[in-house]
């Protein structure tokens, strides 16, 4: 496996095409392109392209089998929150007033549609074709009703009387009896009857809700399935039986559906007298917002996909019939009772973080030195310890924390709930508005406040994705600060799944910038001059463009510019057309961008200097860090913010810079360069728009698992590569 390299080097293009498009008009050989001289890239269709990268994770055969399958899932729940929150802003431009006089509205829902279309049938072909022949290989089956053996048929109809059909209501239509409620994501039947019901009407049209308490996948007990592991579906259980529903009346034709809703809760926050209250309610019908998406069954009648247009309000192009289940994120479960440790990837165990002590007082070493973890290779328990010593420690006065997606099970918050019966003042700033964890958020808002914590919901109009916690302790005469930043969330699982990097620190500047943000957030006062911490909404969108403007300025000058960022998603306009400014003017930009990218890179005569990579692993690449070099000067920053509108004008974001060169150089070495020279997990972004993998070397480099075997052998007892101090 290729070393770490120790400084940037560029990589090569690459062939072999994954979706996306560009339009773009080049300018005449030699001039420089004005921002109308090039088109960005459509965000939505970008989107759309990073989950045909994570589809390519199931399609590879080097990747276990059950693996393969939870990828996946995971890009139907991807697709499923695409729909949720991008979809509705579609539908209602292609459908309202303007409509007609709005090509561009329609062409550009068209093109997205037939876009989703295909990354959906290549979902269903891959699990036909490929995932679930090579499971039967091992004897796993989901086995349908036209294969049971008569002792399967039996125990199915056991299961379904004594546990199912007790759940069912079937409501046939009529005018007393109008179309139901359908949730959100929730499985249905829709049914197509003959003959007289008992009152002798021949309404023809039912509807069957399915519980979501009922699991989606069973096993047949080894009684009826001696051979291998054999499952069953509840929808085929159901549909085995459903003219036991409906007795004296003949089941003519039927599908299982599925309809999406448009899910991001709206809240006027400048008229409610109470956000928690307000988004409480609003989650009771998040369930049943503007419907955006129609899932029936492949072989579902044109008479029934037409009623249900209807009731839904939907267009052709929203409707997809799929060849298999209408939810494929629930064969999920399959991971869990199958559980076969040869089809899954060797568990990963993060190391203790090579700078903290594992006896000794954390906040003690942090006296001496920033300290660092680099998640998930580096275990987040160092950040629970942390805290752990705060909460125990009779000389901590008060702990703030800002909160954002911790989950619904946080030893993290406990902890703070902890603290408070210690006497302690705590503080949490929690977001209620995290998308679809408002829910949880609400709930820990309240069990914090039921103890007695200070609970504060941010600033009216944003949200608060800045991610921090500060420990203020009693040293003698004085208060000393202790402080964590993060690029990601306090969520103690998640922490396992996506790379992150926590930075602990005790230096009086940052730490004193914390405290002022948190009085911010608290009081709405006006931020005093900070000395380290950069702030969005105020000045982090400019700062960063003035850092790009002056990497170009640099290499116009001849004396060096150099960008190299890693960020989840690039999607900022006004940052675009900086980085496309600065490349014109001869600086070098290397950005790794996990998700989605507006910048149309390598396209001749506009956008020659940059580089776009996307890196796509085990784990979900989610450390945003920004290197910037401008001549002589070198400048490096972490961040919770990515490079969107949203983050940089909506949100409370921050930005602190590391100072101490040994960590820059880890953080570059370990973030930057080894993703640069990723040939297993990379994919460019050409000039055409579309990405291309990068060129696959058999026994490369993938970064993630070089960290992984680099600090798997600290764990056994090999030197850190790289200073501690």
């Amino acid at each position: 496996m290729t070393p770490l390299q120790p400084s940037f080097v560029s990589t090569d293009s690459a062939s072999g095409k994954a979706g996306g498009q560009c339009v773009l008009e080049s300018p005449a050989e030699g001039a420089v392109a004005p921002e109308a001289a090039y088109r960005l890239l459509d965000r939505d269709q970008s989107i759309l392209a990073f989950n045909e990268r994570v589809l390519d994770w199931a399609i590879r055969e080097d990747v276990p089998l059950l693996e393969r399958l939870r990828y996946l899932c995971i890009v139907s729940s991807n697709l499923d929150e695409f729909f949720e929150v991008r979809a509705a802003a579609h539908l209602d431009a292609v459908e309202g007033e303007e409509a007609e006089r709005c090509g561009d509205a329609q062409r550009a829902f068209e093109e997205l549609s037939v876009r989703a279309h295909d990354l959906v049938a290549r979902q269903y072909a891959l699990y036909n074709d490929s995932l679930a022949p090579a499971f039967a290989l091992r004897g796993i089956r989901i086995v349908p009703h036209g294969e049971r053996t008569a002792a399967q048929r039996r125990w199915v109809r056991e299961y379904f009387m004594r546990d199912v059909r007790p759940l069912l209501i079937p409501v046939g239509l009529d005018p007393a009896h109008p179309f139901p409620q359908v949730a959100n994501k929730s499985l249905n039947f829709i049914v197509r009857l003959r003959g007289e019901d008992a009152f002798g009407r021949e309404n023809e049209i039912a509807i069957v809700k399915i519980p979501r308490v009922l699991p989606r996948i069973m096993r047949l007990p080894q009684h009826v399935a001696a051979d291998g592991m054999q499952f069953v579906s509840l929808s085929s259980i159901i549909r085995a039986h459903l003219a036991d529903l409906f007795p004296g009346r003949e089941v003519y034709e039927f599908s299982q559906f599925r309809v999406t809703r448009h899910s991001d809760l709206a809240v006027d926050e400048e008229d409610v007298r109470n956000l928690r209250t307000a988004l409480r309610q609003g989650l009771q019908h998040r369930h049943f917002g503007q419907a955006v998406r129609l899932e029936v069954s492949s072989g579902c009648s044109r008479f029934l996909s037409d009623f249900l247009q209807l009731q839904f309000g939907l267009p052709d192009a929203a409707l997809y019939r799929v060849q298999g289940p209408v939810n494929l994120v629930r064969l999920v479960q399959m991971v869990e009772l199958i559980n076969d440790p040869s089809l899954l990837f060797p568990p990963w165990r993060p190391s203790w973080p090579v700078q903290l002590p594992r006896t000794a007082s954390i906040m003690a070493e942090m006296r001496r030195k920033d300290l660092l973890i680099h998640q998930p290779f580096e275990s987040f328990d160092g950040v629970l310890a942390f805290l752990r010593e705060a909460v125990n420690d009779p000389q901590v006065l008060a702990i703030k924390q800002t909160i954002y997606r911790t989950g619904s099970d946080s030893e993290l918050m406990e902890l703070l709930r902890e603290a408070v019966r210690r006497g302690k003042e705590v503080t949490a700033v929690v977001e209620l508005k995290a998308r679809f964890d408002e829910e949880a958020n609400i709930n820990w808002a309240e069990a914090l406040e039921s103890v007695g914590a200070q609970v504060v919901y941010g600033v009216v109009g944003l949200k608060t994705h800045a991610k921090m916690l500060l420990v203020t302790r009693r040293e003698g005469n004085r208060l000393r600060r202790y402080g964590h930043l993060s690029t990601g969330n306090y969520n103690p699982r998640t922490a396992r799944l996506y790379t992150d990097l926590s930075y602990l620190t005790a230096n009086a500047e940052l730490t004193a910038d914390m405290d002022a943000v948190f009085d911010h957030l608290a009081n709405q006062n006006r931020l005093p001059e900070l000395r380290q911490l950069v702030v969005a909404p105020f000045h982090l969108h400019q700062f960063l463009i003035d850092k790009i403007n002056a990497a170009g300025a640099a290499a116009e000058r001849g004396e060096g510019g150099r960008i190299v960022a890693k960020m989840n998603a690039l999607t900022d306009e006004a940052m675009i057309h900086a980085l496309i400014g600065a490349a014109q003017r001869g600086a070098k930009v290397d950005l790794i961008v996990r998700g989605a990218c507006m910048l149309p890179a390598q396209v001749p005569g506009v956008t020659d200097n940059i580089r776009v990579r996307s890196v796509i692993g085990r784990f979900l690449e989610h450390t945003r860090v920004f290197y910037f070099s401008s001549g002589a000067q070198e400048d490096l920053y972490l961040s919770s913010a990515d490079w969107m509108n949203r983050n940089m004008l909506r949100r409370v974001e921050l930005a602190w810079p590391v100072t101490n060169k040994k960590l820059r150089q880890r953080i570059i070495d370990e973030c930057l360069v080894a993703y640069l020279h990723d040939d297993r997990d990379a994919w460019r972004l050409e000039s055409d728009g579309r990405y291309a993998r990068a060129p696959r070397v058999l026994d490369g480099a993938s970064a993630q698992n070089a960290l992984m075997l680099r600090y798997a052998s600290m764990a056994n007892g090999a030197p850190f590569r790289g200073s501690q101090n």
